[in-house]
């Protein structure tokens, strides 16, 4: 089998039920925005020593290939997988264990005090326009509400996770 099939030189692509839609569809934005922050995520792990913290952004990463098939097929009888309010409350609880480990948080924070911060960052700012792009296709098309809040919950996981990487950091301020 080949890499390249020359099926998408026109433009268009496949989902994942076999319906043929343009590669700038804002379903295929969704789930591509979805593979970005997947592979920002692969990349984070590289920096990072703790064990039980590179175990759960893997764990997160296998998850994200779960939301991006449910984002790839527009049939609902045809979806592989969804999430669902369990996946979000799992979340939720990573985001207190480790909010717990850090001074909380009450001003913004410049980015990127050290390497496995700085891409952590990144990969907050990619997964918050995955929600934007969710959103704006939840106007279009019947989207699965659990994974918005999903998507929303691990945007602050995220954070978290990045200022539990931080040796310093400095606030801003508004005057």
């Amino acid at each position: 089998m080949s890499v390249y099939t020359k099926t998408g030189d026109k433009g268009q692509t496949s989902l994942f039920d076999n319906k043929r839609v343009d590669k700038d569809d804002l379903r295929v934005e969704s789930y591509g925005t979805i593979d970005e922050l997947n592979t920002l995520l692969g990349l984070s792990k590289n920096f990072i020593e703790e064990n039980d913290m590179y175990q759960l952004i893997h764990q997160i990463q296998r998850k994200l290939f779960d939301v991006g098939a449910e984002l790839a097929t527009e049939d609902e009888k045809k979806r592989p997988v969804t999430i669902g309010e369990e996946e979000v409350i799992f979340l939720e609880k990573e985001i207190d264990k480790y909010t717990e480990r850090i001074k909380k948080p009450d001003h913004f924070v410049i980015p990127g005090a050290g390497k496995t911060s700085a891409i952590l960052h990144v990969a907050r700012t990619v997964c918050r326009r995955a929600e934007r792009r969710m959103i704006s296709l939840s106007k279009e098309a019947n989207i699965n509400l659990h994974l918005i809040k999903y998507i929303n919950r691990l945007s602050d996981l995220i954070y978290i996770l990045s200022r539990c990487t931080e040796d310093d950091y400095e606030e801003v301020n508004f005057h």
